[in-house]
């Protein structure tokens, strides 16, 4: 399904080609993301992300940017990670080279306009404020901040506003200069491809200078207390709980993938079930296996009654425990089994979903994407698996509490994670 070819200067191109498709997904995506930054230049790849976009030589603005796509009917947009930063087009497939040049033109030609910089500095001031007032997306840094501290994996990829303020084009240029390069860039194109893509990429992108970048550094175990409260006067409380798991390549993935759906994927899993249909405890709640190349963690997350936070913490940690200390029944593994490759299928029925699981299998883990590796991996995880797995990841002295709330004592909740 999927073709990696190399240009002269290291750059890979990864494609998929489906014949039947009318429409063509172009994304470039870059090893380099939030942890590829110093604590002083905290938020500068998603300040990038934006910078992007807001005009070249050939094209001096956003609205001429836009325009451009507006005119194939193309969608475009950006997204930064802690590990990958991901630029793409969606288009109709005959305009595949429109697509490919007007990336290719930001990626490489952007001004980065001292006043364009100045000005997009309240922009992204204004999406902080968002993020920071959305406590079902800022719980997730509340909790990573929990779990690495003050290290890059442990920070907000939107950065802080004192080093978004401080940011100059020389801060962007650094970043930009050492990690946007061949050896750690990936074009990727999935739909109906048609002919001369190679070339057309060579002309385009074959000659930018290659160079040795260095790895960041790795992440390190770090324990700083099992409970972090972010004092919030709201109506309802949200909550993460969980625990360390492991990094994207590890030997027992699909086992924790399986573990996790059995927790928290869909809603007749077991944290759906007993927190809210049961419990009437939560509106939201689910359970997943995050990784990064590295590191990861298993946790769930719930939006709870403030006056009931106490019986959603010790719910959520029983069932952890519970699934740590009886073997899933078979029905169940295969429930879980059937959801984990039926979604994953879905996923791989549209260009950009097959090529965001392409890229980040060349990307993250250096490997030729092969789907049907990973319903491989799927189906031969065994209940004895998934047993081990959960008995190793879970245990009470693991815990960690995420808490946005109104409330302002950590240790009230420390208590709750021992049962």
């Amino acid at each position: 399904m999927f073709q990696r070819d190399m240009l002269d200067n290291g750059l890979r191109v990864l494609t998929a080609d489906l014949p039947y498709a009318q429409s063509v997904a172009v994304m470039i995506m870059f090893a380099a993301g939030s942890r590829y930054e110093t604590a002083e230049t905290s938020g500068i790849a998603h300040f990038a992300e934006h910078m992007f976009f807001k005009g070249t030589e050939r094209r001096p603005s956003a609205r001429e940017i836009s325009g451009e796509i507006d005119a194939i009917g193309g969608e475009f947009n950006a997204f930064t990670g802690k590990e990958n930063t991901t630029y793409y087009v969606k288009c109709a497939a005959e305009h595949r080279d429109v697509a490919l040049d007007v990336l290719v033109d930001m990626l490489r030609n952007s001004r980065f306009a001292e006043a364009e910089i100045e000005r997009e500095k309240g922009v992204i001031i204004e999406e902080m404020n968002m993020y920071y007032d959305t406590p079902r997306d800022f719980i997730g840094g509340v909790y990573e901040g929990l779990l690495w501290g003050d290290q890059p994996l442990g920070r907000d990829i939107i950065g802080r506003k004192e080093t978004i303020r401080d940011a100059s084009r020389d801060t962007f240029m650094g970043y930009l200069d050492r990690w946007y390069r061949p050896s750690r860039t990936v074009l990727g194109v999935a739909g109906r491809i048609g002919d001369g893509l190679l070339e057309r990429a060579q002309e385009l992108l074959g000659d930018l200078a290659d160079a040795d970048t260095g790895e960041p550094e790795p992440t390190a175990p770090y324990a700083n207390g099992r409970v972090r409260v972010s004092t919030k006067q709201s109506e309802q409380a949200h909550v993460i709980l969980g625990v360390p798991s492991r990094p994207l390549g590890d030997p027992d993935r699909y086992a924790i993938q399986l573990l996790a759906t059995a927790l928290g994927g869909g809603m007749s899993s077991r944290l759906f079930t007993e927190v809210r249909e049961r419990r009437g405890l939560a509106y939201y709640v689910y359970g997943l296996n995050h990784s990064y190349t590295d590191a990861g963690t298993l946790y769930s997350q719930a939006g709870v009654d403030i006056a009931r936070i106490d019986d959603a913490v010790s719910t959520i940690a029983a069932e952890l425990r519970k699934i740590a200390a009886e073997p899933l029944p078979a029905d169940e593994l295969e429930k879980a089994r059937n959801f984990t490759k039926g979604r994953f299928v879905l996923q791989l029925e549209s260009p950009q979903g097959l090529m965001m699981f392409g890229l980040r299998k060349e990307v993250l883990e250096q490997r030729l994407p092969d789907p049907d590796e990973v319903v491989r991996g799927i189906d031969a995880v065994t209940s004895d698996d998934v047993a081990r797995v959960a008995t190793d990841l879970i245990a009470s002295d693991r815990l960690r509490l995420a808490v946005i709330g109104p409330f302002d004592d950590p240790s009230r909740f420390e208590a709750l994670l021992d049962g």
